[in-house]
């Protein structure tokens, strides 16, 4: 708990800071938008439950703030299974692109009173404005269905929030939020985009990276494995063949 408050003096002193050097003189070039993060690497050891980091800033004046959390695009295959003589089993399905690995927002009021429709689908902003790219082969009415699968999936595995996360003002001027990572977040370079919106306008851009990776024992057997996967399924079989020949012994004493 002191721990917990400390940290937050510490950013909020820091947060000060760089709002203060924002408003030194030179109001020609005074930045309107501050941004940083508490910690710019999640590790993910062997461990690893999950972790909030911490967002912080300063608006140099009054205005709504909008972040995302965009994680590594990929490649996903969403399928549709069916009972047959009893049995589930997988029948059609839908490949996309572009998915992000992970995606969370946040806002300090409701997003869509904060800025109209067509600004939220110019930025991305939000769950229904990312871009999917589905491949050909399925008509409208199954991609809308397969989209809604896919963004449910993603949600159920906490890698796409259901609803943007609360932003709150410190003061006027200097706001924080926490972005969650749930123990399954996968690894790679993420990019974090904080939106300063004015009258319904984009009045100020700050992108800020993060990077999610393995570190320690797991790291490295994560790499061994990728790297020489014929020889890592060789190691395992190996083991599991020495580990059941000891399991045999010992009970065999008994």
């Amino acid at each position: 708990m002191a721990a917990s408050l400390r940290k937050s003096i510490i950013v909020c002193l820091t947060a000060l800071v760089f709002f203060a050097l924002g408003n030194t003189p030179k109001p020609a070039s005074a930045d309107p938008l501050v941004v940083d993060l508490s910690n710019h690497l999640v590790a993910i050891t062997t461990g690893f439950t999950g972790t909030d980091v911490l967002l912080f800033g300063a608006v140099q004046n009054e205005g709504d703030v909008i972040v995302t959390v965009r994680g590594p695009d990929q490649d996903m295959i969403v399928r549709q299974k069916e009972r047959k003589v009893g049995i589930w089993i997988n029948s059609d399905s839908a490949r996309y692109k572009n998915v992000p690995a992970y995606y969370a927002s946040a806002s300090n009021r409701p997003i869509e009173i904060i800025a109209p429709e067509n600004v939220l689908k110019d930025y991305r902003i939000g769950l229904e404005h990312q871009r999917f790219i589905a491949e050909s082969g399925t008509t409208e009415i199954d991609q809308k269905v397969y989209r809604e699968a896919l963004v449910r999936n993603m949600q159920n595995a906490g890698l796409f929030n259901r609803r943007p996360a609360k932003i709150s003002f410190l003061s006027n001027q200097l706001f924080r939020t926490d972005i969650h990572f749930p123990a399954n977040t996968p690894t790679g370079t993420y990019t974090i985009n904080v939106y300063l919106i004015r009258d319904g306008r984009i009045a100020s851009v700050k992108t800020t990276p993060l990077v999610v990776s393995k570190t320690g024992v797991s790291a490295a057997v994560y790499d061994f494995a990728h790297r020489y996967s014929a020889l890592y399924g060789i190691i395992a079989v190996i083991i599991a063949i020495i580990a059941g020949w000891i399991a045999s012994v010992a009970f065999r004493k008994r």
